[in-house]
This record gives C-alpha cells, structure tokens and sequence, in this order.
C-alpha cells in the first residue's frame, strides 16, 4: 500500500483545509452535535535546542485530531509559556475565500484538460465511486489538476469520523499565540505548500490520487493508529508507521519532507543566532526517524534534545 496519505497527515498543514479551500463547490459534512468527550491525557514528544541566549522548542503535530486530546498541558504548555514568539509550518489562512482565491488557480487545470480523461476505465470507476460515497457529484472536480480532488478526499471522509481541522494543533497553538500577544511566523509560505502539489509530475499526482481511492475506507484507521503514536510520544514508532513502503514513492519522501527539514535546519540554525525563545511546531512527520529535522540540525552542529515530561 502506497503511504501518501500517512505522509500528508503530519507533514503538511496545508492537507487539513483542503476541502474547506474548495467550499462552496464541496460541502463536507458536518458531524453531529454530541455532548464534549472526556478528556484523554497525551504526552506528544517535545524536543529543545539551545546556546547561551536561545531556546528553540521542537513539537511535532498533527494537522486534524479529534476532541478531547489533552495533549496542551504539562512540558508542551510549560515551553509554549515561556517562548517568546511561535513559529509554525506556515501562518494558518483565517480567510477560506483568501485562501481559496490562491489556491484556486493552482487546483485548476489551466489546459482544459477534464480530469476523467486523464484515469482509465477501471480508475474512473473507482473514482466516481469514490466521490457518489461521499455525497459529491463527479463534476465538481472535473476540471480540476489531480492533486486537489485527492488531497480534498484525503480530508473529507475524517470529518465523519469525528477529526476536525478546527481540532488540529495548529490551531490551538495560533490562538493561543495571539491571546498572549506571541508573534506567529511560518517557515513556509502557503504558496509554497500549493507548489509542492501543483509541481508534481501528472503520473504522481494520479497516482496519489488513486491511491486515496483505494484506501478511502483505511484512512481513519491509519490516521487513529499515528494518533495514538503521537499521544505517547513514540515517534520510532510512528516514522515506522509513516514510512512503510516509502521505497514505492521515494520521490514523495524528497518532496514534502527530507528538502523540507533541510532547509528548516538551516533557517533554525540561522535564527539560534538571534537571542530569546521560540516554539516551533511542525508536522511530527518531520521530527520521525532518518532524515528528520533534528537529524539535519546535528549535521549543523545543533543537537537536539528530548524535553522529559
């Protein structure tokens, strides 16, 4: 099985407002109200850098949870206080039609090209099924590039099992940032995170969307297993997870991660020789096994260290 997905889910934020971006063309649909569930604790591995005069936080996060989490106590609220600015993979849009007026021209398929014409018989099935599951009509995306229908299908179907952007770290910690008054940057533009997609070769764009397909009915399975990873503070286990068969699609590991983390060591690097704190939180993709951010900084000369909860 082909791990797009896995990847997506903690290395890019872009992935969980996605189909919010395409509103009002797709409507996902909204889970019912229900009483708040208990709170469950969750220790998420928490890692520091530091010289003379600067701290640099490292958290890895998930982009959609479920409610009730309680992973912002302890360590992780304890290093978020003292930090003095929060520093994100990218600013997260508070404008949906902002947002979606930059996406937009990128997701669409400037050649005129349809999207069915590009999927073979077998794979156009499968396709409309795929959408007719969900309640969206084939249309709504046909004339858009592949990459976007598969990122927004990566998203929709969570939404009925209770995982909610709204619920994401990310956007705890932005709130949080600015009712202290904490300044928020990103390492990256949403432009950028866009180009990552849009810049990807036809033949992987459709196979990344042919795979969410396949695995339509495994994504919240997958996503509740690195959850659960991440709430322990296991990320042997969940680069495991993450990177089964990451020999398939070598290219998608380049991509959204390995060139990221290197080029994050080197703005980290760069920033330690400014003194205060900061926070940094970025997809827990990017804090697992080889190649992973704190790896690229020990390259540097900068070695990280676990924070003890």
């Amino acid at each position: 099985m082909k791990t797009w997905f896995k990847k997506l889910a903690t290395t890019c934020s872009i992935v969980a407002f996605s189909a919010t971006a395409a509103l009002p063309a797709v409507h996902a649909a909204e889970p019912a109200a229900a009483a708040p569930p208990a709170t469950t604790d969750a220790d998420p591995a928490l890692w520091v850098v530091k010289d003379k005069d600067t701290t640099i936080y490292l958290f890895g996060t998930v982009h959609v949870l479920k409610p009730g989490l309680g992973w912002f106590d302890e360590a992780v609220k304890t290093a978020f206080d003292k930090s003095d600015e929060l520093m994100l993979e990218m600013v997260m849009p508070e404008d949906q039609a902002a947002m979606a007026k930059e996406m937009m021209p990128l997701a669409m398929d400037q050649s005129g090209k349809t999207l069915s014409s590009r999927l073979d018989p077998e794979q156009l099935k499968a396709y409309q099924a795929a959408l007719a599951s969900l309640g969206i009509a084939p249309a709504q995306f046909d004339m858009f590039e592949p990459w976007f229908p598969a990122m927004t299908l990566s998203v929709l179907p969570l939404t009925k099992l209770g995982y909610d952007p709204e619920q994401g770290v990310e956007k705890l910690l932005t709130s949080s940032a600015k009712k202290a008054g904490k300044p928020v940057a990103g390492l990256e533009t949403l432009g950028q995170q866009l180009g990552y997609f849009d810049t990807l070769p036809e033949n992987q764009q459709i196979g990344f969307l042919n795979s969410v397909v396949r695995d339509l009915d495994k994504l919240g399975p997958q996503l509740d297993k690195m959850v659960a990873q991440w709430a322990k503070g296991d990320p042997d286990a969940l680069a495991v997870t993450m990177n089964e068969s990451l020999a398939e699609t070598p290219e998608l590991g380049k991509v959204l991660l390995w060139d990221r983390n290197a080029r994050w060591a080197d703005q980290l690097k760069a920033r330690m020789d400014q003194p205060g704190t900061v926070f940094v939180a970025v997809g827990a993709g990017h804090l697992a096994g080889e190649k992973s951010v704190q790896d690229y900084l020990k390259a540097r000369g900068i070695v990280a260290k676990r924070v003890k909860y």
